[in-house]
């Protein structure tokens, strides 16, 4: 399993695999790869929804928060509750105590749903941390893809140039040359020697199981996914629709982090400004996000389990695909992703024979140029055209067999593994974390912001109800006496204007110093009023300063 260049899979891919695969009919089954079985998808299929009865479970622990929060409340006699005689009691002692209350649950609410704000905001740390691990994984497989496309598309191309140069060369310089020795038996000899050797090695390189058996092959475990690409340049559209595909997963994601955060950040902006209305569309928005993180937990979770399948043994899944794909014993990509060293690779033999044969071909010609450039001079551009186009035909078949070494695309295909089952799924386990703990958090924020804005409304209501039944200190005795007169009942009687200590009947006698001591014989009158420029005297208040008139 790519053991040259040591890909192993990682500790979290062997502990999801080890997960029991269950189907609809409770039955175990094994943790083979296998996407087309159906068995296999309904293992899939109840892993996932395992996140609904997680929903199911956090809507019944937010309705039983509240159905016993509600109903506390009334048997007790809170003084939240709605009665009219809770709401007009007039004793101070009775309110202070009862608003002491208020305000310690107010507190313990509060700091309720900022402690689950905090957990949330700590899960979409995790969330961003897993998704741009997750993108740098499949960003990693698409490059490897990309590279290996390169790389197939460059052998490619160098065999076919390879042909191309020889079937020139056995078409107009070799029949040039066979024209100009024709007195010449031996020759003759030499130069169809060398076009029937020409021959063979466009045959060999015509011949190359390529296309077949390795472009197509490393596309074969996607063609039921990412449509029919059995054909040349198969490895370059999968890399372009993984990277279509990931550049949605990544914005998808992007956008539930961002209103989760911006969810929690207005739940808190709506505790500091104790903004009722604020509170109630927050708890809107975080039914919403409750839902879509139990949801994205059941995608990511069955992504998990079904990627660590594939890590485990990814060797043996792409083989045992690409046969059942093409009908055939896929031995050149078993060559490619194995890369044993092994001598005798699927192309080895080929390559051999025609290293040997363009050997043979070069020293026919050298032999030639020895013996039979002096004796047909007019034979010499025809032998020269034939050398340039075997020193071409050599230097590629040299780039070819570099090229088709297993080291180059093995390395591209760990590198594929190593980003997907390493950082890949890495990220997609970050984001199971992450779900879980935002689903948690949203769970007992709607258990406390119910509670939250029903109290910052009562606390509202409360302070204008003590505005509008406050005294004015600035209105007239009569009209307060007018408003206790309203506020007895039929049968009460209230105290008298004075109410005097001891049953007297009249006022106490005053210890206050009489007019005159307030006043001098000299006092002017021009205008002002006599005893407000006189201070006080003895600690008592002076008399009130009605103005006096004399005549």
């Amino acid at each position: 399993m790519s053991a040259f260049l040591g890909y192993t899979p990682s500790r979290w891919v062997t502990l999801c695999h080890q997960i029991p695969r269950v189907d609809f009919g409770l039955e175990v089954r094994a943790s083979t790869f296998r996407p087309a079985d159906w068995e296999y998808q309904q293992t899939l299929l109840l892993l996932s929804s395992l996140s609904g009865f997680g929903l199911l479970l956090s809507f019944l622990i937010i309705v039983s928060y509240l159905i016993r929060h509600c109903c506390c409340r009334r048997r007790k006699g809170d003084p939240d509750g709605d009665s009219e005689d809770s709401d007009d009691e007039d004793d101070d002692d009775v309110h202070g105590a009862r608003g002491h209350k208020r305000a310690r649950q107010l507190c313990c609410v509060t700091w309720g749903t900022v402690g689950a704000v905090i957990i949330c905001c700590a899960a979409i740390g995790i969330g961003f941390y897993g998704n741009s691990e997750a993108n740098d994984g499949m960003y990693q497989v698409t490059y490897s893809f990309a590279t290996a496309n390169q790389t197939l598309s460059s052998i490619d191309l160098l065999i076919s140039d390879t042909v191309v140069l020889l079937k020139r060369a056995v078409l107009d310089p070799l029949t040039r040359l066979e024209e100009a020795f024709t007195p010449a038996n031996n020759f003759i000899a030499v130069v169809r020697s060398t076009r029937r050797q020409s021959e063979t090695v466009i045959g060999l390189l015509s011949e190359l199981p390529l296309d077949v058996s390795l472009g197509s092959q490393l596309a074969a475990h996607l063609n039921n996914t990412l449509n029919d690409l059995g054909e040349t340049g198969a490895v370059g559209r999968v890399a372009e629709k993984l990277v279509f595909i990931e550049d949605y997963r990544w914005l998808t994601f992007i956008l539930l982090l961002l209103l989760d955060l911006l969810v929690c950040l207005f739940i808190l902006l709506g505790l500091a400004k104790q903004a009722r209305w604020l509170l109630i569309v927050m708890t809107i928005f975080a039914w919403v996000s409750l839902i879509l993180s139990w949801g994205s937990l059941g995608l990511e979770s069955a992504a998990a389990v079904a990627l660590s399948d594939f890590c485990v043994d990814p060797d043996s899944f792409i083989l045992n695909a690409t046969q059942i794909s093409l009908g055939s014993s896929p031995g050149a990509l078993e060559y490619y992703l194995t890369c044993n060293q092994d001598p005798s690779g699927p192309f080895q033999q080929s390559l051999t024979y025609c290293q040997r044969l363009l050997s043979n071909i070069h020293s026919q010609l050298d032999g030639l140029e020895r013996a039979a450039l002096a004796e047909f001079p007019l034979a010499e551009k025809s032998l020269y055209d034939v050398q340039r186009i075997l020193n071409t035909t050599e230097g590629n078949f040299h780039q070819l067999v570099a090229l088709l070494n297993c080291r180059g695309l093995n390395k591209d295909y760990t590198d594929a593994l190593k980003g997907l089952c390493y950082d890949g799924m890495e990220g997609v386990l970050y984001l199971c974390l992450f779900s879980v703990l935002s689903a948690l958090s949203f769970t007992a924020m709607l258990c406390t912001l119910p509670p939250a804005w029903r109290h910052i409304h009562k606390n509202s209501r409360d302070y204008e109800e003590s505005e509008d039944s406050s005294e004015d200190p600035f209105g007239s005795h009569q009209a307060r006496r007018q408003t206790a007169v309203s506020r007895a009942g039929p049968g009460e009687v209230l105290p008298g204007f004075y109410n005097y200590p001891r049953g007297c009947s009249a006022p106490p006698l005053s210890t206050a110093p009489p007019l005159s001591h307030y006043t001098t014989p000299n006092a002017s009158f021009s205008g002002a009023r006599p005893y407000e420029s006189l201070p006080f005297l003895d600690g008592q208040s002076p008399p009130p300063s009605a103005p006096l008139y004399f005549a």
